[in-house]
């Protein structure tokens, strides 16, 4: 007995010692800030990086604008606007991002990223609305229309969950709506019976997700916004698909 233990163990040694798999792909995520600034920045970076280390994808927190180039953009197959606020690219920047994307990659917006660069339709377009103002900090109640997503999958019909609900301006009605707020359940909310809180959609050859929670430092803890969150990066990534509810 002592000799099969003896010789299992340079087996089992060469077996620990093996090097991690290469990453499937990386994402950066950006945190620049032009106007309000959340607190919440650093833990949203934490939430990143260690799903990034449980489900095989780098990640790159950064708030450096001059990764927006043609050749430092290329290292990544994402990119999440994470509470971004005001112009936070230059012109040669912003054609660069435009680039990426119409070269089939993704983009993840988070929160603030709709209360980011106003005066840039493209952008617009891409985030697929812009913030219109927020009640105080509350409890609510998610409508989750469509579980085909790996978004959503996980969820059940509804999802009650306390954050900052922003209601918007300028929803551009090509997307397709993943969550919904029911206003009835908090106070504050103006955009009425239908208000759009998750939505995503192919867009100038890539992929956008967006989501609107992420206010507070809690959110990033939650499992069910951790994976709400993989979901949309995944999806945006081209390698998490629409599956069947509960799959």
């Amino acid at each position: 007995m002592n000799r099969m233990r003896i010789a299992c163990l340079p087996l089992l040694l060469v077996v620990l010692a093996l090097p991690a798999a290469e990453p499937a792909f990386s994402v950066l995520a950006f945190s620049r800030t032009a106007g309000f600034r959340h607190g919440s920045i650093a833990s949203g970076q934490r939430m990143l990086a260690e799903l990034g280390g449980q489900h095989g994808f780098a990640v790159t927190a950064s708030e450096d604008a001059a990764l927006f180039t043609a050749d430092a953009l290329a290292r990544h197959r994402v990119v999440v606007f994470l509470c971004t606020t005001g112009d936070v690219l230059d012109e040669t920047q912003q054609r660069a991002f435009e680039a990426f994307i119409r070269a089939g990659n993704g983009f993840v917006g988070i929160h603030s990223a709709t209360d980011t660069e106003y005066e840039w339709p493209w952008y617009a377009a891409l985030v697929g609305g812009q913030f219109n103002g927020h009640p105080h900090n509350q409890d609510a109640v998610l409508t989750v229309v469509d579980r085909t997503h790996p978004s959503t999958a996980h969820l059940g019909e509804t999802w009650k969950r306390h954050d900052e609900w922003y209601n918007f301006k300028n929803l551009d009605d090509r997307v397709t709506v993943l969550l919904t707020l029911d206003e009835s359940t908090y106070q504050g909310g103006t955009n009425g019976a239908y208000h759009p809180a998750c939505w995503y959609h192919e867009y100038d050859g890539g992929r956008a997700w967006y989501t609107a929670g992420g206010h507070t430092d809690e959110s990033y803890a939650e499992p069910d916004f951790r994976a709400h969150v993989l979901g949309g990066i995944r999806w945006a990534a081209g390698v998490g698909e629409k599956s069947a509810t509960g799959d």
